[in-house]
């Protein structure tokens, strides 16, 4: 930095010398301290480097209500953002350009939270009880899912100002962006799916309403390129699939008769959807309440195998390449981390990294994993080759682990 100090005035006072030989006013001088560059000026002032946002990140403290904020590529904390109230089962997506990150918190909050300065830019209440939410194709419209009252939100991404009010007299979840600036979610009460179109005028969204798709829909995906919209059901047997290309032909049902002759089991954690691994045709789908992740054919929707696993799953995550799946577990088996290789569908690798391992999140291009581990209080970082431990960092009960490399992924 100090070069860089010393370059800039090494150049302002060559300015000054010309200035003063051609006889120009002391005026000039300043205007021709203006045409600096204002990154080097920032410098000259010794205010801090630049930097970019691509290896950012923010780690849930679900406990504290606050936020680790991280450094992927130095595997560190660069501090904690705190005042973000109940965090209890949060999400966050990112903007367009990767500096904000808006968490979508359970008590109804959204904070929008400056990553380059790990500040919270800001705040707002906005429902009773949310579960999540999205961001806009084009990064303007931030979308919050709702318990309480139920319904959908949208709002200014830049300014959090409230541009469009859904309501659905229903909990509303898998709330998920579509392309064209197109949104979809599930009503849970009344097993409907709704796409609100957006893209024309987003303060009257233009509403496409899906009735009778299954019972309880209670999370749901996107498929990696914008395609599908897959809801799970809690009520019943199976899943329920839209083709967003094809909204004629409507939602379709599939996997009726998954586990229908087998013994039903305590589910200690309902699945997350918006993880389920798709490499290549192939879907791997936590099986609810079952030992097993399910492998299904994204062309026709049908069961095509199951990989046993050690316990129920709830993330079952591909790698960026999708070479490899990771696995995490519900009650009693939640310390433990399996990884199935695609080809051989086969667990090539079983780590037991501490109780309640909550969440795993890919560095971008996938070289390294990071895992929280809420019992233990701390955050651990694998490399995904390996396997071999690259770092620990405390944090206090930690959950969700997000990074700005989502900021150009559909349902992420």
């Amino acid at each position: 930095m100090s070069k860089g100090r010393n370059l800039v005035g090494a150049a302002l006072a060559a300015i000054h010398l010309a200035l003063i030989a051609a006889k120009v006013a002391p005026t000039a001088l300043f205007l021709a301290l203006a045409m600096v560059p204002s990154a080097q000026a920032d410098n000259l002032r010794g205010t801090g480097e630049l930097r970019g946002t691509g290896d950012l990140g923010i780690a849930i403290e679900r406990a504290k209500g606050s936020l680790q904020w991280l450094d992927t590529t130095k595997k560190v904390s660069l501090g904690r953002i705190e005042g973000l109230g109940d965090l209890s089962h949060a999400s966050a997506v990112f903007s367009r350009d990767a500096r904000h990150a808006y968490v979508f918190g359970r008590d109804g909050g959204l904070t929008k939270v400056d990553i380059l300065t790990g500040q919270v830019a800001k705040r707002i209440i906005q429902s009773g009880n949310s579960i999540g939410g999205a961001i806009s194709q084009d990064g303007r419209l931030i979308a919050a899912a709702n318990y309480t009252p139920g319904g959908v939100k949208v709002f200014d991404s830049d300014t959090l100002e409230l541009v469009a009010d859904i309501p659905t007299e229903s909990k509303v979840i898998g709330l998920e962006d579509l392309p064209g600036n197109r949104f979809a979610f599930s009503l849970w009460d009344k097993g409907e799916i709704w796409i609100a179109d957006l893209a024309d005028d987003p303060k009257q969204p233009k509403l496409t309403k899906f009735a009778n798709i299954g019972t309880q829909p209670y999370d749901a995906l996107i498929s990696p390129d914008g395609r599908w919209y897959v809801a799970g059901l809690y009520g019943e047997p199976g899943i329920a699939v839209l083709d967003t290309w094809n909204l004629d032909a409507g939602v379709k049902r599939a996997l009726p008769d998954y586990g229908k002759n087998e013994e039903k089991l305590p589910v200690y954690k309902m699945p997350h959807l918006e993880t389920w691994a798709v490499a290549g045709n192939l879907a791997f789908i936590p099986g609810v309440g079952r030992h097993e992740v399910v492998i299904v054919d994204v062309s026709t929707w049908k069961q095509v195998g199951v990989i046993p696993v050690s316990g129920q799953p709830v993330f079952v995550m591909a790698q960026p390449d999708g070479r490899r799946l990771w696995v995490n577990f519900a009650f009693p088996n939640y310390d433990t981390v399996q990884v199935i290789d695609v080809p051989s569908q086969k667990i090539v690798h079983t780590l037991t990294p501490g109780k309640a391992v909550l969440h795993m999140e890919f560095t971008p291009r996938g070289e390294h994993v990071w895992l929280s581990v809420r019992d233990a209080n701390r955050l651990e970082v694998y490399d995904t080759a390996s396997f071999r431990k690259l770092a620990e960092l405390p944090a206090e009960a930690p959950s969700g682990i997000f990074f700005s490399s989502r900021a150009h992924r559909f349902g992420l």
